[in-house]
């Protein structure tokens, strides 16, 4: 797959089958659009072609007050969409000033005359140009103007929600990261550097590594008690995260450790990465550090347990 960070790095192709959107999350929707995208193009002997932005839309234009967590980085979403087998992946970046192009310049300028497009693929919900004006109407009527096939794919149903990102954001925001794997198809992912903490889990015999995520838009799940894996250097290990303010210690900065369970090297300055398989308990003000440690060893039995 060939990565563009810009609109204007793209050469105009012969046969290019397009899509939209912003993907956050790479979800069951956005992979059966993107399905569809790749057996079209095949069909057509035509080339994929993936444009979305960043930063996503609502921080550019709402920057004070959209209160928007995402469900991946930039790199996450790069990563999940070579995954898919396309050709091209364009990153453009969203600005003001982009925002002000109509859904006509859009078509027009873009897709038609930069990209090449002659099969544009979209989801049911799709939106595009400024104040977000252009719909599936507006496309189907401009599609045979500049000569290029149009397909609209329906909303994906599972457990009878309709996919979406907002759906699996507020999912993780509850800490129900069972429900938000179903949705998006694959674990949720943390990733971040592991930073020395005050060595407390230690202490209480549950050594931890102290992640600070390496985007402060990536959405954390709620608190609580987690069952993971982890992955260090290309190796994948089990273990248990905590995410809360430690009420038992008294402390208020919210914290997120990872407990790696049969593991004891120096990981300090390193990146790792945690999926998300099931919450295990909520956080909790314990009496004593002793029922604590204690509460910890339950956690670790329930852990595995869910792990296998």
């Amino acid at each position: 797959m060939k990565i563009y960070h810009s609109i204007n790095d793209f050469q105009k192709k012969e046969n290019a089958v397009v899509t939209i959107g912003t993907f956050d999350g790479v979800h069951t929707g956005h992979r059966k659009i993107i399905s569809r995208l790749t057996e079209l193009a095949e069909k057509q002997k035509g080339e994929t072609v993936v444009l979305t932005f960043f930063p996503h839309p609502r921080m550019v234009l709402h920057p004070d007050d959209h209160g928007l967590k995402l469900l991946n980085t930039l790199d996450e979403r790069i990563e999940l969409l070579m995954q898919l087998n396309l050709d091209h992946l364009i990153v453009h970046t969203f600005t003001k000033e982009f925002s002000r192009t109509t859904f006509l310049q859009f078509v027009r300028n873009i897709l038609v005359n930069i990209i090449g497009t002659k099969t544009l693929v979209i989801g049911y919900d799709h939106h595009f140009g400024r104040n977000r004006e252009g719909t599936y109407k507006e496309l189907s009527e401009l599609a045979p103007v500049y000569d290029f096939k149009l397909e609209k794919i329906d909303e994906e149903i599972i457990h009878e929600i309709t996919v979406s990102s907002t759906k699996i954001r507020v999912a993780i925001d509850k800490g129900d990261v069972e429900l938000a794997n179903e949705l998006l198809g694959y674990e949720f992912m943390l990733s971040g550097i592991v930073v020395k903490g005050d060595g407390i889990g230690k202490a209480l015999g549950y050594p931890t590594a102290n992640i600070r995520p390496t985007a402060d838009y990536k959405l954390v799940p709620a608190d609580g008690i987690y069952a993971v894996r982890v992955k260090v250097e290309n190796e994948i290990y089990s273990g248990m995260l905590y995410i809360g303010n430690r009420p038992t210690l008294n402390k208020s900065e919210r914290n997120i450790e990872v407990n790696i369970f049969n593991f004891d090297k120096d990981i300090y300055d390193k990146n790792i990465t945690v999926t998300f398989r099931k919450r295990i308990r909520d956080d909790i003000r314990f009496s004593s550090t002793e029922e604590l440690s204690r509460q910890l060893g339950n956690d670790k039995v329930e852990a595995l347990k869910i792990l296998g």
